[in-house]
C-alpha cells in the first residue's frame, strides 16, 4: 500500500464530510454526526490537527484533533477524533497509520495529553488506558480513555467543543 498522510486542504472539505459519514453509517455506537462534528470543528478553528491519508490521488481516511477542556484547569489536553477510513478500507493499517500520525502531531505541537471516547481494545494499542478520576460525563469509565505524553494525566472532568454537538 502506497500511502501517503498529509495535512488536510481546503479542496479536501467535501471529501472528508463523505468519507466520514461512511465510515460511520454502520457503526452501532455512531451518533451517525461525525461528519456534522468535524465541519463544526473546522468553522469553530478548533481543529488542531486534521490529517488525510491518500493513495493513488484519491483520500481514503481522516483523523481530527481538537482542545478539551479539563475541570481542574490543565491545560494542553486535546480529543482525538472522529478518525475514519473508507469502509472498504478499514482493516488494513490507514487507521493505526492516521492515529500514529496524529498523535505525533500534537506532540510537536506542545500537546500534554490526548484523550479519545472509543474501544479500549483499539486505542490501548496506541498507548491509551482508562484513568481513575478523569472522566468524561455519561460515558462508561472504560471507553473514555487518556495518554499523556510527559507525566501523569489530571483528574477532572472532560469537556469537549461544543461543536461536538452539531447535528447538520
Amino acid at each position: 500500500m502506497k500511502m501517503t498522510i498529509r495535512n488536510e486542504q481546503v479542496e479536501d472539505i467535501d471529501t472528508i464530510a463523505q468519507l466520514t459519514k461512511a465510515a460511520f453509517e454502520h457503526e452501532e455506537h455512531s451518533s451517525h454526526t461525525e461528519q456534522f462534528i468535524v465541519n463544526a470543528l473546522r468553522r469553530s478553528k478548533q481543529l488542531t490537527v486534521s490529517l488525510v491519508a491518500v493513495e493513488h490521488g484519491n483520500i481514503i481516511g481522516h483523523v481530527a484533533i481538537s482542545p478539551v477542556r479539563v475541570s481542574s484547569g490543565a491545560s494542553g489536553w486535546f480529543g482525538l477524533g472522529p478518525i475514519s477510513v473508507l469502509p472498504d478500507r478499514q482493516g488494513q493499517g490507514v487507521g493505526s497509520a492516521l492515529m500514529n500520525a496524529a498523535l505525533a502531531e500534537l506532540r510537536q505541537l506542545g500537546g500534554v495529553g490526548c484523550v479519545v471516547l472509543g474501544d479500549p481494545g483499539y486505542y490501548g494499542r496506541f498507548g491509551f488506558k482508562a484513568y481513575p478520576g478523569l472522566e468524561l460525563p455519561g460515558v462508561p469509565h472504560e471507553y473514555f480513555q487518556a495518554q499523556a505524553f510527559s507525566g501523569a494525566p489530571p483528574k477532572g472532568m472532560v469537556q469537549y467543543h461544543e461543536a461536538f454537538e452539531a447535528i447538520a
